[in-house]
């Protein structure tokens, strides 16, 4: 576990290896999965966050924006290594995701949360709005993200 800081920086690549972890850490990685795909994803994203551990220069968190600039963004893949959970990592690097976000100029953002995360994001001033549905469409008819 670190206990050197944490530093969130905007990246526009970073390595296959740690990202993996992350989405590992959180469950959403397959061993089926091509890592040729980390690459362009880090850079197709309107914003990619990492968090750093200033210790072993290690991503200990990362989370995106995807969005085409003018005025919605969508906060996708907020994942935080499961040994440094509990340390606040997750809600300082949605804070920074939501700063980098106001910056950029974008004036709503939306995000879909899994199962027992509502109260993490209603902490930073999200709020549920069960008028809304969430909605997912896979052509192939499995329900796997």
């Amino acid at each position: 576990m670190t206990t050197a800081p944490v530093t969130y920086q905007v990246v526009k690549g970073w390595n296959d290896d740690d990202i993996i972890a992350l989405y590992r850490s959180a469950g959403w990685w397959r061993d089926y999965y091509d890592p040729s795909g980390i690459a362009p994803l880090i850079k197709g994203s309107f914003i990619f966050v990492v968090g750093i551990d200033s210790g072993t220069g290690r991503a200990v968190a990362m989370g995106r924006i995807i969005s085409d600039g003018v005025g919605a963004g969508y906060i996708h893949d907020l994942c935080v290594l499961t040994e440094v959970r509990g340390m606040h990592i997750g809600a300082g690097i949605l804070e920074f995701l939501v700063r980098e976000a106001h910056a950029a100029g974008l004036s709503s953002l939306y995000l879909v949360a899994e199962p027992d995360t509502q109260s993490f994001y209603e902490k930073s001033g999200f709020i549920s709005d069960n008028g809304l549905i969430f909605l997912t469409y896979n052509p192939d008819g499995q329900n796997e993200t």
